[in-house]
């Protein structure tokens, strides 16, 4: 009861945001390929006349991209979004937002100069009413309709290059099932064709920045779907689990005892009906998924293939992780050995680092353990535990980050699979995000981990150790530039004094500098002492 009279009262809030901006689904903002809206402030696009942005072209990044992808041309993610769109809101200062209307991460405030720190907790520290208050917000999301965006149900070849606009209204909730259905789908090739080796948000180096971002923008919606600025999504921290212990109707919904592979009819989760899980269905079709309703959602943890996923990981496995000091290696892909990324993504051991094709670990492992809805990486946005899990992955990317405290030219600029590289768009977001731009803190994107806060940071190994590290890690190159240098200084030296000799040798007797003068002598002594 409590949870409905929570629904009820929130229901009066209707504000939303997503990906594919309603304002620019017209055939003429895709035929004139801008996405520059108007702000609501002041009725001029991006809010120029209030200094929060400007309409300007997108600049995409020429960096080589690796050999994973073999086409070009066929795809409509591809160098996104100039498929669709080449000019869009570039915003000023701290102001974000397709069209310049909110504020960046970490920042509040009419003009957005307000910084903020808020803190995601563990979903087992929420009191009673914090946790329903959560259950009811995500039950809101799911039927609340995005009065600002909507998803395209046709590519923009289907769309005969935008003089036929195809596009869906879709929920709060489910927008972002759908983002993560799109930016993992298949390449549709024609006649039933698809490519299946491309990802734009997994097994390769963007895994992490483009969830982080995944969450921010989740958890920002929810903040304006509510009025609640100060919600936070909850993690669960699953290290050392023997089972799925937020799988009760307390939260996340309990195991329907009449058919296991079904939630509870007592839990809020039970009635709800996913989109975007019927990948083989769409690449057959050459369609996209529309946001229509494929059933119930389904999960029935811990009956999943144990040989490929013997167990959840545990705090030894985590440890490990961290102690990869690359975040990247190799084809920097799910093949990639000794990579922190491609490790705690699952597709290396948390063992060994090596790359094993056989094994479903650490953030995999959750995937595959529940066993139904959420293990299908299109559509595992769908069960709302998604979001407590992929919640902790990124505080151990944000442990990894504190601990080493790398520069961003450490996120790869070159060669990353498609869509990877650090000056990259991510798909399929609009306004425009670089995967570089999120190879940061949380405490500089305005959040933190209640558990990284408890211990009292370590001055010498936060600080002054990482750089300590990168002096001896370029120390050959400073030796061996200093060598040279002082070589090249010696050899210059010596031609330039014979030189000098030579030529006053030559001079005539007439032309031969007077002796200087004893004042001028102190002069110029006193000036090379100043």
């Amino acid at each position: 009861m409590l949870l409905a009279a929570l629904y009820c009262l929130l229901w009066s809030f209707r504000t939303s945001a997503g990906h594919f901006p309603r304002a620019c689904a017209s055939s003429k903002s895709l035929m004139e390929k801008q996405c520059c809206p108007p702000w609501a402030g002041d009725g001029s696009p991006c809010g120029r006349l209030s200094g929060r942005g400007s309409c300007q072209d997108v600049i995409l990044s020429t960096a080589p991209l690796g050999p994973q992808f073999p086409f070009t041309g066929v795809d409509d993610r591809e160098s996104w979004p100039s498929i669709f769109y080449n000019r869009t809101c570039q915003c000023f200062g701290n102001f974000m937002g397709f069209n310049c209307g909110s504020c960046k991460f970490g920042f509040r405030g009419p003009r957005c100069t307000e910084r903020r720190l808020l803190v995601r907790r563990n979903i087992f520290d929420l009191s009673v009413p914090e946790k329903n208050k959560f259950l009811a917000y995500l039950t809101l999301a799911k039927h609340t309709t995005s009065p600002d965006y909507v998803i395209p149900t046709g590519t923009y070849g289907q769309m005969n290059h935008g003089t036929t606009p195809l596009f869906n209204d879709v929920s709060v909730y489910d927008l972002f099932v759908w983002m993560h259905y799109y930016v993992s789908r298949d390449t549709l090739l024609g006649d039933s064709e698809v490519w299946r080796d491309i990802d734009f948000a997994h097994e390769a180096p963007g895994f992490l920045p483009w969830h982080r971002l995944f969450l921010l923008l989740w958890e920002q919606e929810i903040q304006k779907l509510t009025g609640d600025e100060n919600f936070t999504i909850p993690y669960w921290d699953w290290r050392d689990a023997e089972n799925c212990e937020v799988c009760t109707d307390e939260y996340m919904g309990g195991r329907n005892p009449a058919n296991p592979n079904l939630l509870s009819p007592a839990s809020f989760f039970s009635s709800w009906q996913i989109i975007c899980s019927r990948l083989e269905e769409y690449n057959s079709r050459q369609a996209l998924c529309n946001g229509t309703s494929e059933g119930p959602l389904l999960r029935n943890p811990g009956n999943h293939d144990k040989a490929r996923t013997p167990r959840l990981p545990s705090s030894a496995d985590v440890e490990f992780c961290l102690s990869l000091t690359q975040y990247e290696s190799g084809s920097m892909d799910k093949a990639a050995n000794f990579s922190f990324r491609n490790t705690l993504e699952g597709f290396a051991s948390p063992l060994t680092g090596i790359a094993d094709a056989s094994q479903s670990s650490m953030h995999n492992a959750l995937h595959i353990y529940m066993n139904g809805t959420m293990s299908q990486v299109p559509g595992s946005a769908n069960d709302p535990i998604f979001l407590l899990h992929h919640a902790f992955v990124d505080s151990i990317f944000e442990q990894w980050l504190r601990k080493y405290h790398p520069l961003q030219d450490v996120y790869p600029e070159a060669n990353a699979p498609i869509g990877h590289n650090r000056e990259s768009y991510m798909v399929p977001f609009i306004p425009l995000y670089r995967n570089g731009d999120f190879f940061i803190s949380s405490k500089d994107l305005g959040y933190d981990y209640s558990y990284l806060q408890d211990s009292e940071p370590d001055i010498f190994q936060d600080y002054i150790k990482p750089y300590l590290e990168q002096a001896r890690r370029i120390w050959p190159w400073l030796t061996g530039a200093a060598v040279v240098g002082s070589v090249l200084t010696a050899v210059l030296g010596g031609l330039t004094s014979l030189l000098c000799r030579r030529k006053r040798n030559q001079l005539p007797e007439e032309k031969q500098p007077l002796l200087m003068e004893k004042e001028d002598y102190h002069n110029v002594l006193y000036q090379s002492h100043l």
